[in-house]
């Protein structure tokens, strides 16, 4: 345990209080957790027990001494120091005045909730080679607490039982089935009864992706308990049950067993202890293309799927199929919420969620059955939905079989994983939307020099955002639309980010404020609170603070800092805090370098733990950001068509976590001689492993590391070139000649 300002004689009474402290969180109550209601209510409002709050997921709180009528006075309180530079996406817990959060790698951190004062923090000691695997960063989306422990999963894909109290280990289990695979797990640990449910992500990788499963362990001793497949296994492998069986007649039976599936739970769970139902979404298939895998119905079960499990068996109680076919990353792993919805004159138990394919699904969660669905944000994908079943029908505006196609949404979705709320009292849904398209390209029939460059990456989706220049892109991709062609087709910008609250029983929009943001999916969760308020932090760094009911725009604070989180409120000895983490990451720093309106562009990424109360102060911004000017690169003696093919490699292989400018991974092209010296064993031999760079020897060979070299140095030679011009033109010299 980590003492702070406990020295000599000091110590045991330091020790005697925390444990008073800590009693309550030691000791509390199985029966509050398990009162949870299906309105959401909770015996303790002061307190937020799971990542959404109440069993529902709701992300609201019955909290009201910060209102509408008082928010204006909302300052700052305090703020906790995460040490780290990447992604933060968990919402954190609070049990009687003890706040408890996970940060990238799976570390895990006790806090005092009224002064942010560290109790313990626990390292999981995560595999540094399980760094490779994240799509989207190191993030850790939260912890599960239940009868005093702590779960969560390291990116390594080991679950975690901790001591509330000290932060002790009890024990651990290794979820991962195959190590070789690119598995990870990033997502939060939900608890189903006495059970500890974990997904897993990794159907976006290289490899051909892998095999999704959800797991499931007794919280008390870890014992697994059960383990469900999402998707078939390899052709020729005996099904594990029922649900495999049907699944693999949705399945090309003569596919390549490199291609493992995808399917991947990585995020929005929930669970209904009265019909004991483990709820889940589902990845996309992997690989995109699903010419290479799918059956005749084209399908692929139970991929892009709502699924409903038994928890007591693991078995399959229902799924359902948000789309059908999917080869867009449109993966429906988004929050789910559970709410008694008033439809029709009948008070229905129902399952929602805003997918990440642009429509808001309503359905019954003890059967499955389709209630209605409509869109809540721009879609061409599919000309409509079946009045009857909900299933789509694909339109020809997002064929890209057929040639590049810009298709709404994009794979950012229409939504991600950033949690919405729903308030009851108002009864909307308050859903972070990303109004943004993706332009798809067929990588094998593309007439650039992008030819389905591995084993998994045959096709590839654009933001066409502000930095989309189809003329530049043409020799590596062929022809694309232009800018202005894709304007024409939209009487607003091409990506915007909106806070929209959805009214789920008409289905219809009631109010929505644009951010100013606009950076494809940069901005925070929602949560909502009985003050009539819904608050939500964003990319820009503002902390956003909106009427529930009408929307207006009530209070805006510059925190400085990226907001990816949804926030938290609760109270301790009467006094109500809002708090939220803060970061850089996730799936924005693979997506290029942080855009110039981004707290992260102008201020250094400090990931920090930032709580508010009435008449708090002004928040502490962070030190501002320093950018190394450009070294003289070393000479470069590689032909074009090597530059080419490394540049080729690099999108391929790199880029999903290097972007060649401001980024919270290092800018390549501001390399050290001694960097350069190293570049190859760094790649291949994994020099820089312990930090979090493994080796990729198994992926490039030496000819394509050089290639990839030679292309960050050539991008060098630019930059450092264009930085000599502008300094020669701001004194009137002439610039210096640079020879390469």
């Amino acid at each position: 345990m980590r003492m702070t300002s406990c020295t000599g004689r000091l110590l045991w009474a330091c020790f005697t209080a925390l444990a008073f402290a800590l009693a309550p969180l030691l000791s509390y109550a199985a029966e509050d957790l398990e009162s949870f209601k299906a309105e959401g209510a909770t015996p303790s409002p002061q307190n937020w027990f799971t990542v959404g709050r109440d069993q529902n997921q709701s992300y609201y709180s019955p909290l009201a001494s910060i209102n509408a009528g008082n928010v204006t006075r909302l300052g700052f309180a305090w703020a906790y120091d995460l040490g780290t530079t990447r992604g933060q996406e968990a919402t954190p817990l609070v049990v009687d005045g003890v706040m408890i959060t996970s940060g990238a790698w799976g570390y895990v951190y006790a806090i005092d909730a009224s002064t942010g004062r560290e109790i313990w923090r626990f390292d999981p000691k995560a595999d540094p080679r399980a760094a490779r695997n994240p799509c989207c960063d190191l993030v850790n989306r939260g912890v599960a607490f239940w009868k005093g422990r702590v779960l969560v999963a390291s990116v390594d894909g080991r679950l975690h039982a901790l001591d509330a109290g000290t932060g002790k280990e009890l024990w651990s289990a290794d979820t991962i089935v195959d190590h070789k695979l690119p598995y990870s797990s990033t997502g939060a640990v939900y608890i189903a009864g006495d059970l500890a449910v974990i997904g897993n992500s990794g159907a976006d990788m290289d490899k051909g992706g892998v095999r999704g499963y959800v797991s499931a362990y007794e919280i008390e001793t870890g014992r697994l308990a059960w383990r469900f497949y999402t998707v078939p296994g390899a052709p020729g492998q005996p099904p594990e049950d029922e649900a495999m069986a049907l699944a693999a007649t949705t399945w090309n039976p003569d596919r390549s067993p490199d291609y493992q599936g995808g399917g991947t739970a990585w995020d929005g769970f929930a669970y209904d202890p009265d019909l004991r139902l483990v709820f889940f979404g589902t990845a996309n298939p992997a690989p995109y293309d699903l010419r290479l895998v799918a059956g005749p119905s084209k399908d692929a079960l139970y991929t892009a799927s709502i699924v409903a499990l038994h928890a007591d068996t693991g078995r399959l109680a229902w799924h359902y199929q948000t789309t059908p076919g999917d080869h867009w990353d449109f993966d429906a792993t988004q929050k789910l919420v559970l709410a008694d919805l008033r439809l029709r004159g009948v008070t229905r138990s129902v399952i929602m969620q805003a997918n990440k394919n642009g429509f808001f699904y309503v359905l019954d969660r003890r059967t499955g059955e389709f209630i209605s669905a409509k869109p809540y944000t721009f879609v061409n994908w599919t000309s409509g939905l079946d009045s009857r079943t909900g299933r789509p029908r694909p339109s020809d505006d997002a064929d890209w079989y057929s040639g590049p196609k810009n298709v709404y949404p994009s794979w950012a979705g229409g939504h991600s994983w950033q949690p919405m709320s729903f308030n009851p009292v108002t009864g909307l849904i308050y859903i972070p939307v990303i109004d943004a398209s993706s332009v798809w390209i067929d990588l094998q029939q593309s007439g650039g020099r992008v030819r389905f460059v591995n084993s998994f990456l045959s096709a590839l989706g654009i933001f066409p955002d502000d930095s989309y220049d189809a003329a530049a892109l043409k020799p590596l991709f062929g022809p694309l639309p232009d800018r202005r062609t894709l304007q024409a087709a939209r009487k607003v910008k091409l990506v915007r980010e909106l806070m929209r609250a959805w009214d789920p029983v008409a289905q219809e929009i009631v109010w929505e404020q644009e951010t100013s943001s606009g950076m494809r999916g940069y901005d925070g969760g929602a949560m909502s609170t009985a003050g009539n308020l819904v608050f939500q932090g964003c990319g820009n760094g503002e902390f956003r603070v909106y009427a529930a009911d009408t929307g207006k725009l009530l209070k805006t604070i510059q925190t400085g800092s990226h907001i990816m989180a949804a926030p938290v409120t609760y109270a301790v000895d009467g006094v109500q805090y809002v708090a939220v983490q803060t970061g850089y990451g996730g799936t924005a720093f693979g997506v290029g370098e942080i855009p110039p309106s981004s707290a992260a562009r102008k201020f250094q990424n400090s990931n920090r733990i930032i709580a508010f109360k009435l008449d708090g102060g002004l928040v502490p911004t962070p030190a501002l950001r320093r950018d190394e000017p450009f070294r003289r690169p070393p000479a470069n003696n590689a032909t074009p068509a090597d530059i080419q093919s490394g540049e080729i490699a690099f999108i391929a292989q790199c880029s999903r976590c290097h972007a060649l400018g401001p980024n919270i991974t290092p800018d390549l092209r501001k390399m050290s001689q001694e960097t350069h010296n190293l570049f190859k064993d760094i790649l291949l031999g994994g020099a820089l492993a312990p930090m979090g760079m493994e080796a990729f020897g198994d992926i490039l060979s030496e000819r394509d590391v050089d290639n990839i070299h030679a292309y960050i140095i050539d991008k060098s030679w630019q930059a450092y070139r264009e930085q000599e011009a502008s300094k020669a033109s701001r004194s009137g010299a002439k610039a210096p000649k640079t020879i390469e």
